[in-house]
Order: C-alpha cells, then sequence, then structure tokens
C-alpha cells in the first residue's frame, strides 16, 4: 500500500485524556532522508519507495488520514528515585497501523519537538543519538531480541545545541506497544485508580489479548510481563548488551527493548561494566540488569495494588529467579554448543565467566571463535595474554561436550547460528556517525546490513569482526548519546 493510502488508527486516545496531550509535530528544516528500512516496511504492507512521500511523513508535514498526533504521559524511577511525572518529551505519537496478520505497529516520531513533557528539553534529537538507535534498534531485532524498531531516519539543515552545535534529526519507530511501567506508576501515584483500571485494560487488549476473559485479568497480565521481562534481561546477558539506563519509564510491559540511549555492547568481558557515565555507582552495570528487572518489576507491582493484592504478585515474584536462571542457561548452552543444560552447568558457566573476565578476552570473538573449535587451541588462547585459565576450562569443556550426541559439524553449524560475527561496537557506530556528520552515509547502509545480518561473514568489513582496538574499548556514554 502507497504511503499516503495508508489509514492511521489511534486506540490508545480512547483512554482518559490524564493518559496523554494532543500535540503537533514541528518539522525540521530542509530535511533529507538518510536510510529506510525496506524489511520492516514490508511487513507492515507499506510502499516506501516515494521517497519525497517518507521524508515528508517522517518530517511531521505529510498527515496521514487518520492522523491525531499526541505525546504520553507517565511516571518513572529514575536510578532508583521516583518522578511522579514524565512522559514523551522528544517523542510524538501519530497513529497505528495494522498488517495482513492484524498485528499494531504504533508510529512514533523521535525528535519531532516539544511536548508538554518535554520540561527544559527543546524535543529535538541529534543525528548521532539518532543514528544509534536506528541502527542498533534493527540490530538487536537481527539476533532475535524483542525490540522497537525504525521504519527511517531523517537528517536536516536544523541545528540543535547540544554542549555544541548539532544537526537535527528524526527517527520514525515502531512498537508493538509504548506503555511502560512508569506509565503504570503515574496513575497509581496520583491515585486515578479508573485511569489505572482503563490502562491496564487496553494493555491486555493490546499485548495479552488472551487474558481479556479470565477471572483474574489483572494478575496474569503481571505474571505474562513478569515472565517475559525474565527472558528479555536473560538475552541481554546472553548477547552482552548493557542498557545503560532502566528506569522504570524505560521498561516496555511487552517485554521489548525500548529508549537506545546510553547502550552498549560488551568489549572485553567484564561483569561490572557500566557504560552510563551519569551512572557513577553502577546501578545499571551489565552485570546487574537481571537484579534491577526484578527490581522494576517490583515498582510495576506496586503500581498495581490498587488492581491485585499484593500478596498474589508476590507469589509470582518468588519464580522471577528461577525463570531468569532457566532461559539464561538455555541461550548460554546454544551458545556453548550443549545439546542439552542442566542445574550443574551452571558452575562449569561461572567458571567460564571467570575466566573470560580476568584473562579480558572479547566477549563476541570468544563465542565466534569457540564455534569452530574442534581441539585446536591455539586460536582461542590468543584472544588473551595468559593460557592456564583457558587451558583448564577448554579442558572441562571437551568434557561436558562428551554428552553431546550431535557430531562436530552439527555443532559448528549450530553454534554459528546462535554466536554472531559482528554486534554494533560503539566505536563502529562512532565511525559511522563521524562520516554521517560530513554528510557520508555508506557507513550507515553498511552497518544497517550487518545489522539484519550479524552471522554473515561480511568480509569488506573483516576488521570490525576483531577485537576492540584499545583506544575505543569500554568508552561511557551520556544519556544524551
Amino acid at each position: 500500500m502507497k504511503l499516503k493510502d495508508v489509514k492511521l488508527t489511534n486506540p490508545y486516545l480512547t483512554l482518559p485524556k490524564l493518559c496523554y496531550d494532543r500535540v503537533d509535530p514541528e518539522p525540521l528544516k530542509k530535511p533529507f532522508l538518510i536510510h529506510a528500512n525496506s524489511e520492516l516496511a514490508k511487513s507492515l504492507n507499506l510502499d516506501i519507495s516515494d521517497k519525497e512521500a517518507l521524508t515528508s511523513f517522517v518530517n511531521g508535514e505529510l498527515a496521514l488520514e487518520g492522523t491525531d498526533n499526541f505525546a504520553m504521559c507517565y511516571a518513572g524511577h529514575q536510578f532508583g528515585h521516583f518522578v511522579p511525572r514524565l512522559g514523551d518529551g522528544r517523542a510524538i505519537n501519530i497513529g497505528t497501523v495494522t498488517n495482513e496478520y492484524h498485528e499494531q505497529y504504533h508510529l512514533q516520531l523521535k525528535g519531532a519537538g516539544q511536548t508538554l513533557y518535554s520540561r527544559s528539553g527543546d524535543g529535538r534529537a541529534v543525528l548521532r543519538s539518532s543514528i544509534r538507535e536506528y541502527l542498533m534498534s534493527e540490530a538487536m531485532h537481527g539476533l532475535g531480541i524483542e525490540t522497537t524498531r525504525a521504519l527511517a531516519i531523517i537528517g536536516s539543515e536544523h541545528s540543535v545545541y547540544r554542549q555544541t552545535w548539532e544537526k537535527g534529526s528524526i527517527v520514525l519507530r515502531t512498537s508493538p506497544s509504548w506503555v511502560r511501567f512508569g506509565t503504570f506508576e503515574y496513575f497509581a501515584h496520583s491515585k486515578n485508580v479508573k485511569e489505572l483500571e482503563a490502562l491496564a485494560d487496553y494493555a491486555i487488549n493490546e499485548c495479552y489479548p488472551h487474558l481479556n476473559d479470565e477471572a483474574n485479568k489483572y494478575f496474569h497480565f503481571f505474571a505474562e510481563v513478569m515472565g517475559k521481562t525474565a527472558r528479555l534481561m536473560a538475552q541481554w546477558q546472553a548477547v552482552g548488551f548493557n542498557h545503560g539506563v532502566m528506569n522504570t519509564d524505560n521498561m516496555s510491559i511487552a517485554g521489548v527493548t525500548i529508549d537506545y540511549g546510553p547502550y552498549a555492547f560488551l568489549d572485553d568481558y567484564d561483569v561490572n561494566f557500566i557504560c552510563n557515565h551519569t551512572d557513577q555507582h553502577g546501578r545499571y552495570s551489565f552485570g546487574n540488569q537481571p537484579r534491577i528487572g526484578e527490581w522494576n518489576l517490583r515498582a510495576l507491582m506496586l503500581a498495581l495494588e490498587p488492581l491485585v493484592a499484593q500478596e498474589r504478585l508476590e507469589k509470582v515474584m518468588e519464580h522471577y529467579g528461577q525463570m531468569y536462571t532457566k532461559y539464561f542457561l538455555y541461550l548460554m548452552g546454544k551458545k556453548l554448543g550443549l545439546d542439552e543444560v542442566n542445574n550443574d552447568d551452571f558452575d562449569f558457566m561461572s567458571q567460564m565467566f571467570g575466566m573470560l573476565q580476568s584473562l579480558q578476552v572479547d566477549y563476541t570473538l570468544f563465542f565466534r571463535t569457540l564455534s569452530r573449535y574442534e581441539g585446536k587451541r591455539e586460536a582461542l588462547l590468543k584472544l588473551g595474554l595468559l593460557h592456564t585459565s583457558m587451558n583448564e576450562w577448554l579442558d572441562e569443556y571437551e568434557k561436558r561436550l562428551e554428552a553431546n550426541q550431535s557430531t562436530l559439524a552439527e555443532r559448528h553449524e549450530a553454534m554459528l547460528k546462535v554466536n554472531p560475527k559482528y554486534v554494533l561496537k560503539n566505536y563502529m557506530l562512532q565511525e559511522a556517525i563521524e562520516k554521517a556528520e560530513q554528510g557520508e552515509f555508506a557507513l550507515v547502509d553498511a552497518l544497517f546490513n550487518i545489522a539484519q545480518n550479524p552471522y554473515d561473514e561480511h568480509e569488506a568489513f573483516e576488521r570490525w569482526a576483531g577485537v576492540t582496538p584499545s583506544e575505543f574499548k569500554n568508552q561511557k556514554l551520556s544519556c544524551s548519546s
């Protein structure tokens, strides 16, 4: 369907007016299209071949039938401290499309101008942060991790101040839901129980419609969110992804990764790695993410108190650690090429993580190299300066592989499908950003292709498959990144 023929709906606007504020986008000056996601467009049944129309749409100038722009209101715990009113400070929702499989995708313009919730901000996004979100959201999708995705990104000649003058940009991003843990906290804190219940009904219908006829649907809703969150945390840990700012307003009730700011993929393995320089105490460090997932769920649990007895939800929360561990063991078992995993493997994996930590081994490169392991250790031993602990762990690994029924070739094939050759590390993204700021977007194109196909060889970009250059390792970024 051609873009101009699309009809949008706005189911969120059926909620009480306290849930949102209507606002129109403020177009950027002299916009131009940087990149469009043709694969996502196809899944949405959208024809985006008219680049001029697409650019106008992303810039907020082309309003499709049914467009009704608004910003969502929510609260949130930011670094553990409750802020009673936040909201979409630089994102404007423009409507919802439904594909042939009856899947809903809510469209949102990030960087389209001020809203009621911008506080002292200008509501804009700059080129570097927009490129980071555009590429990383697609990279997470390529890795099989639930995430928002972006349909297109535009640049402009519009100047935006961030410590220095930069060029403004807008990302058109999509999600099955933009409802956050903090959305529930907003109405619970203000004791608007009617709105809280309406929001819960909406969220259930949007993401968990199979619960609509359940007698205890709010209880089951929380259980579903808990399970999806445990799974998402396990996926982040298994692939070596550090979100960097896991505030409750950045946690989705749909269990998808949202709001890409100061994130990072691990360079050398470091369980204590902190990618957000604002996070001085390491609350959102890489190794702390599963615990913060639980902390945030407890905040959501308290917000649901007017609808469900806390004692019942506490019983659900007792299963969080078990569910997370189950998912994590399963994912790590696949990465290690094990036919089956059991609880005893936790100690075996802990030994591996200790070895990676002590030797400062590149996390992604280690597993990709291990995916071709057939007894010769030279390639793996070269990843660390000291060989004793690597040899000791490989001795245990070989013993563990004896329980496999699969052949060597089958193990290699299976591991190469789950251990990416490429993840989008920050130094790679920075290189593309610096080129883009000079008007060259070839590296954005290349990284987007790698993001969609992280397990392929991409021989032209072999330099990105190795160890991160020492001068670029373990960099910290700001929330405006």
